[in-house]
């Protein structure tokens, strides 16, 4: 009779409950974004009015996106946005040089 009585119940003792909760992936849109602009100025660096201002945008989402967890695109944008300001100090420089104002 007893064993009737068990037969529709689990048995409690032994039994290991493992419960895998996922985490989200974190992700830093604002980095990624400063990234991808400063990587599409790279490409369209002959559109004057336009690079530049990609450029910043660029320069300034990389910089915010760095404070933010993960930062790896927001670093990478920073460097390739730093990377071009040198550049257009060093041209602007020579082209002021070449036409003699400095």
């Amino acid at each position: 009779m007893s064993d009737s009585q068990n037969s529709g119940q689990i048995p409690q003792q032994g039994q290991t409950i493992i419960v895998n909760q996922q985490q989200p992936p974190k992700s830093n849109g604002v980095g990624t974004a400063g990234f991808v602009l400063a990587l599409i100025t790279v490409f369209i660096c002959w559109i004057p009015f336009l690079s530049w201002i990609l450029w910043i945008l660029g320069l300034v989402l990389s910089f915010v996106g760095v404070f933010k967890q993960p930062n790896g695109l927001a670093i990478a944008g920073l460097v390739i946005s730093l990377i071009w300001l040198i550049l257009f100090i060093s041209v602007g420089g020579l082209f002021l040089a070449a036409i003699g104002l400095s």
